[in-house]
């Protein structure tokens, strides 16, 4: 794409058609985790074509633009992701993926598009005055693609005194934005249990020391955590995904192990659970004379949205959505994991979420075969990056 024609107006439907386009694009052709050579190159061409001053290799494959306007020595990021996910797409529309195994089953396409989108029209008006930073992240879906971003130095390369992400939400109306402070996301977290005791024959348990003994009433401890150490006010989910023990009916292992995802919205919830896992590991340890090996993983923070920079951001985007379209509150608790909090953990900011539709086609799930970002959102998302940049930077 290049700048935009003298017939063209910021925003018009030509523009926007072809960020549409665009979104279709990197949608039939995904990539996954950090490995986004393609998608990365495709979004530094655009951006400097733009005029934007690119920086390439950022943490891995992410892309960074900076475009200053004026004297002013104020800063603001804007962050999209843009990788996909490891699973199949059973879309049967022409821009599906055309790489089995791969999708962009969560929006990032969109996410992209949209970064896109808004960076041309900021360009064109450059009705602003300091500094703008248009981060394009990969490897969300990993969790890791932020923090790898920081710690290749990007908040110091990149001065930004606060920090932004957006999220289509299906099931949402389009039309409708939540902006809402304090915690949003949830964190997510891997424990590691493993049960050493003794193994044997099967015949004869009482020479044995049974770690599946130990590991079943070790997992009726870990469900009670929910319902009988946390309050009503601490959210918090916690899933036993795997569990292994054993090779045949006969013999009683020598260990047995199992993996947990954790996932709260608050750091004082979190080590209430890792401390409570803790205790019940060390009280069945000694009760069944077993050892009990516990590693705790962050894989990402909690997301907590600053109250100032969400009430600012709110009140900016007031004027471009109905009466009653934009909210302060999701209307239920989402416990998903997004590594945007890595960044929200760096500067304050905000990340915010925009309807992606209801009913069976746009209504569907992300991380679903079926999935599809509304293509709506192109310009509804630009249009509110463009106005609170604008707001910001005034």
């Amino acid at each position: 794409m290049g700048i935009l024609q003298s017939n063209q107006t910021p925003g018009s439907a030509a523009e926007l058609d072809e960020f549409v386009m665009l979104r279709r694009q990197i949608h039939a052709a995904p990539e996954i985790g950090g490995d986004t050579p393609d998608t990365s190159a495709l979004v530094a061409d655009k951006l400097q074509a733009l005029g934007y001053e690119v920086h390439r290799n950022v943490g891995g494959h992410g892309v960074v633009g900076v475009l200053k306007v004026g004297d002013s020595p104020r800063s603001i990021g804007l962050r999209a992701d843009m990788d996909a996910l490891p699973m199949g797409e059973k879309n049967a529309f022409a821009h599906a993926s055309k790489i089995p195994g791969r999708m962009h089953a969560c929006g990032h396409d969109g996410h992209t598009a949209i970064l896109l989108a808004a960076a041309a029209q900021l360009a064109a008006t450059r009705q602003f005055n300091g500094t703008l930073n248009v981060i394009f992240q990969p490897d969300e879906e990993g969790l890791a693609g932020a923090k790898a971003m920081i710690d290749d130095g990007l908040f110091e390369r990149f001065p930004c005194d606060s920090v932004y992400a957006l999220h289509n939400m299906p099931g949402l109306p389009v039309g409708t934005c939540v902006v809402q402070a304090g915690p949003t996301m949830a964190s997510s977290e891997r424990v590691s249990i493993r049960i050493t005791g003794k193994g044997g024959h099967g015949a004869m348990p009482e020479l044995s020391v049974d770690p599946v003994m130990a590991l079943n009433s070790l997992i009726s401890g870990i469900q009670t955590i929910k319902s009988r150490n946390l309050s009503v006010e601490d959210y918090a989910v916690i899933s036993i995904g795997m569990i292994q023990a054993g090779t045949v009916y006969n013999i009683i292992p020598d260990e047995a192990c199992m993996l947990l995802s954790v996932r709260t919205d608050t750091a004082q919830t979190q080590q209430k659970i890792n401390s409570r896992i803790d205790a019940l590991a060390k009280g069945h340890a000694e009760s069944y004379g077993v050892e009990i090996d516990v590693q705790f993983t962050q894989l990402a923070p909690a997301l907590c949205n600053s109250d100032h920079e969400s009430t600012l951001l709110r009140d900016s985007l007031r004027p471009l959505f109905a009466d009653g379209a934009l909210l302060d509150k999701m209307p239920k608790k989402v416990m998903g994991t997004e590594d945007f909090a890595y960044m929200l953990q760096a500067r304050p900011g905000c990340y915010f979420m925009l309807g992606n539709g209801t009913g069976e086609f746009h209504g569907c799930s992300v991380h679903n075969p079926h999935y599809d970002f509304n293509d709506a959102l192109v310009k509804i998302g630009a249009d509110c990056w463009v106005k609170w940049v604008q707001d910001y930077l005034r």
